[in-house]
């Protein structure tokens, strides 16, 4: 009578068992876990935090009482300080990556995890999350700030819709961080970079540009994504705009490109 044997799990020179992807996709919920410990862990993340919330009721509360136009209200000015949040965000991206990859804990997070897409996916995951926290902490505390200016609160379906734009706007922001983290490898000179396309070199050179390349200047795309009144102008100029979905797409492809890039390169170099 023929008997059935039951297949054995490939074996490495060691003798240990081959880890499946299985097992990796069941690992993420632990990496989840790791990022969000390590996120709190930083000091830098905690500051950030406060410094998003006194920024935003500040310069919405200035905004608000120092304002001539009597239209404004406290719909429109609670979006003014986002920029700023999108800038800190964006650094916190940057820290999530080049913290461990200069301090050497990257290679032992490799050791312990060797599927480098989970851990991807965790940075990813959890950038995003900080993105969308640090936007809604940015959001109330200017709605807070421009209401206690004295102005008025305003629609409440505008709102509504101009804090979801907002909140992609820094979830994008963050990722993009996360992104440019990952190839450049250094906090310095990530985050400096960063800052020098966003505010000295697309607003230096974008007025020589044509008006078809101005579309698709990152920071510029992803500042139209915040949806105001018509004081609330954009540093780069742009006769003719596109809607905001395409604006969204074209930061939200600089923020995919950047993880991309930086996920090949997590794969091809050395984890030190």
């Amino acid at each position: 009578m023929p008997t059935t044997t039951a297949p054995t799990p490939w074996i490495t020179a060691d003798h240990s068992a081959v880890r499946t992807r299985s097992d990796d996709v069941r690992a993420i919920p632990a990496a989840l876990r790791s990022e969000w410990i390590k996120l709190t862990a930083l000091r830098a993340n905690t500051v950030i935090l406060a410094l998003t919330a006194a920024i935003s009721a500040v310069i919405a509360g200035v905004l608000a009482s120092t304002a001539t136009d009597p239209t404004l209200t406290a719909s429109e000015l609670f979006i003014y300080p986002l920029p700023l949040v999108a800038v800190l965000a964006t650094v916190t991206g940057v820290l999530m990556f080049t913290g461990e990859a200069q301090h050497g804990t990257l290679a032992v997070a490799l050791a312990a995890r060797p599927a480098r897409w989970v851990i991807v996916t965790a940075k990813t995951t959890t950038a995003t999350a900080t993105g969308l926290i640090l936007g809604a902490i940015g959001m109330v505390a200017g709605f807070g700030g421009a209401a206690a200016g004295g102005v008025d609160l305003g629609s409440a379906s505008a709102l509504a819709s101009r804090a979801l734009w907002a909140l992609l706007y820094i979830a994008l922001a963050a990722l993009l961080g996360l992104g440019v983290g990952m190839i450049v490898r250094h906090s310095a000179a990530a985050i400096s970079g960063l800052l020098m396309w966003s505010f000295v070199i697309e607003s230096l050179f974008a007025p020589a540009l044509p008006e078809g390349v101005r579309h698709l200047l990152p920071f510029s795309a992803g500042y139209r994504l915040l949806d105001a009144g018509p004081s609330f102008e954009p540093p780069v100029v742009i006769a003719t705009e596109l809607a905001r979905p395409q604006y969204a797409l074209i930061f939200g492809g600089y923020a995919v490109a950047s993880l991309a890039i930086g996920t090949l390169l997590l794969y091809r170099r050395d984890a030190s």
